[in-house]
């Protein structure tokens, strides 16, 4: 199998054009076979000449949302130009998620950007957090409504952030069968001060050995790893390094 880094986990690295070309190669004789494009500067000529020079294609994006709203075409047509077909939200504002009317108008904006998108060959892709399994009024998740009442939107869903929101990650991936193109694979630690934290893949509690082969089976196909704390350790590529070497030895 192949594998990717979504590069906001490595943020400090890739901050400067120069740092961000260095830092791909470095990925790329890691083992790394694709990038998602979050964390770091929004340059598509840089984003091309990446990909030129490792072989690497981005294959994901996050952007604004006023930008998915207000500016779908010209995102798509940017994205077109360095090869990425599928454009990301990491997370609707905290305004639009505290009550149920907000979350009403907001998705309802997102699946019109979505659907032109789709309209036109592209995807989007909403990432979640935890914050997206608050129960609505209706009983409905943040997730399950967007599930049922947006079919345009596509999910990159995050394995850390739904064992945090306290759902069945299994279930969740068999829900959104045929919308997870691309998945995030992030592990959840148990610490010494019986606290939790993010973990490279591998060294915490989720078993991806059921998660992976689900995710699979419900069309998954751009495996992104994500370790958000990494800058947080004097040797951030070791962290998101460790990941790796555990993903291509396991499967």
């Amino acid at each position: 199998m192949e594998f990717g880094l979504n590069l906001y986990s490595i943020r400090t690295e890739v901050d400067t054009p120069e740092k961000f070309l260095a830092t791909a190669q470095k990925l790329k004789d890691m083992g790394y076979s694709f990038l998602q494009c979050s964390g770091c500067p929004y340059d598509v000529e840089l984003y091309k000449k990446m990909t030129e020079l490792t072989g690497m294609p981005v294959v994901l994006t996050h952007v604004g949302m006023n930008r998915i709203i207000d500016e779908t075409d010209a995102l798509m047509a940017e994205h077109e130009a360095f090869g990425c077909r599928s454009i990301g939200l990491g997370a609707m504002p905290g305004d639009c998620l505290k009550e149920d009317d907000a979350v009403v108008e907001a998705v309802a904006k997102l699946n019109v950007a979505a659907q032109r998108m789709q309209d036109k060959g592209f995807a989007f892709f909403y990432h979640n957090h935890n914050f997206e399994f608050r129960r609505m009024a209706d009983g409905r998740t943040i997730m399950e409504y967007m599930i049922d009442e947006a079919p345009a939107i596509n999910f990159t869903f995050d394995t850390y952030w739904a064992q945090v929101g306290g759902v069945s990650i299994l279930e969740y991936v068999r829900k959104l069968a045929g919308r997870i193109k691309c998945v995030h694979l992030k592990d959840y630690e148990i610490t010494k001060s019986l606290g939790y934290r993010i973990a490279p893949v591998g060294n915490g509690n989720i078993n991806f050995h059921d998660v992976i082969p689900a995710m699979i089976q419900s069309g998954a196909e751009y495996f992104l790893v994500e370790q958000d704390n990494a800058p947080d350790f004097d040797d951030t590529l070791g962290q998101v390094k460790q990941s790796i070497d555990y993903l291509k030895k396991n499967f």
